[in-house]
């Protein structure tokens, strides 16, 4: 779908602001989730450097009905940045200032563009650091995550993203600029605007400012990996760690087929079993906690259990759960994997849930690779399919969707990190009701009037 775009020349941006050009657009046409073949061009890119660009684009494109998706970093995997109705591409790489440190109140204003990693670089000659940084930290943005409600590793100590924020400055699709929260530690003063924009994956509003709650590092940091015979006592050990208080700051679950597709990837070694990675930081008294995980760890009949003494050693320790994620697409030449999925439930149905997917893989024979943040119930889940058998994908896609309908009725989501975006919308309803998805459509409505805010993510129709 074209639209005219010819108003943007008139918005008073300079130049090297706007791009029609094929590159650009084609760049911005997909996101990690989505095959290039399958991505649409927008009809303009145009990179703001300030609020009051972020208003003026926003508010023409109001006045002239032509959709506008926010991007920053491209990261995600559902779909959430593809401008599926074309129109203007709001890419927001050029805020990504520091905006101001505040290290007597543990605090960081930045723009949205800045990479993650950005900001504990900004912070850390203070001590400093954020601690839920997922670990895409290193090329995701501070906008982008809180856009999709991000999380990771370190969400079993630390929560998500979200959850150290307190303030944004907030560009609605009418061009009105608000702000939400404070710079207080708390406050109870009005509807909490700043819960509704994050999660809403640029569909009701652009974050250009955020104001982030800082940590003090750690003095001890430790990490180490623990093998187990099978995938079950690895869940089991999990679950039972998580639910006896032991005080990890990442704790991540492997499957004997992810750790087969990492000793391939690294060319490492290392034994093809279920493998738990764990890292713990406190002030002191870690050794205590690192003997609690072991001692729980033993119950379940862990075979090894090693916990490096430095940062260099955990890094060997923990390179079969980093490196995964590059490890899914070269393993077999035949098959690729479906986009990740990430769904999450309750700890106690942690250990059950990864049963469940290994069993209907078994059953309908497929590979699934298992891993993920077990700590906080996180389970990513890559079903590995033949791209060039149409049969075989459909299957596929069955498979996935049959795992998510299951976290799904044991009170879980389909979603714990990714979004909603293009791939999840047929979930919606089943997971939060009719009556809370229209009440969703309501806010919507009433934050973007003519609806070019992301159009076609989240809900599943109808067309602005």
């Amino acid at each position: 779908m074209q639209h005219d775009t010819t108003f943007v020349d008139d918005l008073g941006l300079a130049a090297d602001q706007i791009s029609v050009g094929d590159a650009d657009r084609e760049e911005r046409s997909h996101d990690w989730g989505t095959a290039r073949e399958d991505g649409v061009r927008p009809d303009v890119v145009v990179w703001p450097e300030s609020t009051d660009d972020v208003a003026a684009v926003l508010r023409a494109a109001t006045e002239h009905g032509v959709p506008v998706t926010p991007y920053a970093a491209g990261t995600s995997l559902e779909g959430n940045a593809v401008p599926v109705e074309g129109g203007i591409t709001l890419d927001m790489n050029r805020m990504d200032a520091v905006l101001d440190v505040r290290p007597d109140d543990l605090q960081i204003d930045v723009q949205p563009g800045i990479l993650g990693d950005d900001v504990n670089e900004a912070v850390a000659k203070h001590g400093l650091f954020l601690p839920a940084l997922p670990s895409s930290g290193a090329i995701s943005t501070i906008g982008g995550m809180l856009a999709n409600d991000a999380s990771g590793m370190k969400t079993v100590k630390y929560g998500e993203v979200s959850d150290w924020v307190l303030g944004m400055e907030v560009v609605l699709p009418t061009g009105e600029v608000i702000t939400t929260g404070s710079k207080a530690a708390k406050t109870s003063s009005g509807y909490d605007l700043g819960d509704l924009i994050v999660g809403s994956e640029g569909t009701l509003g652009v974050i250009t400012r955020v104001t982030i709650q800082l940590a003090g590092r750690p003095q001890q940091v430790r990490g180490g990996r623990a093998h187990f015979e099978t995938l079950d006592d690895a869940a089991e050990a999990v679950f039972d760690a998580v639910r006896s208080g032991v005080d990890v700051a990442k704790i991540e679950l492997i499957d004997r087929l992810s750790a087969a597709m990492s000793n391939a990837h690294l060319d490492t070694d290392l034994p093809d079993v279920p493998m738990v990675f764990v890292e713990f930081h406190a002030d002191h008294g870690i050794e205590e906690e690192i003997e609690f995980c072991r001692t729980i760890f033993e119950a379940h009949g862990v075979t090894e259990f090693e916990v490096a003494e430095n940062e260099h050693g955990m890094d060997e320790l923990w390179a079969a759960r980093r490196e995964l994620a590059e490890a899914l697409e070269p393993y077999d030449d035949d098959l690729s994997p479906l986009t990740p999925g990430d769904v999450t439930v309750p700890i106690s149905e942690y250990p059950d849930l990864v049963r469940y997917v290994k069993e209907l893989g078994e059953r309908e024979d497929f590979l699934i690779s298992c891993f993920g943040h077990a700590g906080d119930g996180n389970l990513h889940y890559t079903v590995m399919i033949d791209p060039d058998d149409p049969e075989d994908v459909a299957h596929g896609k069955d498979v996935s969707r049959r795992i998510v309908e299951h976290a799904i009725e044991v009170g879980g989501t389909s979603t714990g990190e990714h979004g909603i975006g293009l791939g999840k919308q047929d979930y919606l309803v089943a997971e939060h009701g009719e009556a809370a998805v229209d009440a969703m459509r309501s806010i919507k409505e009433a934050l973007d009037p003519a609806g070019i805010m992301n159009p076609g993510k989240v809900f599943d129709g109808p067309e602005p």
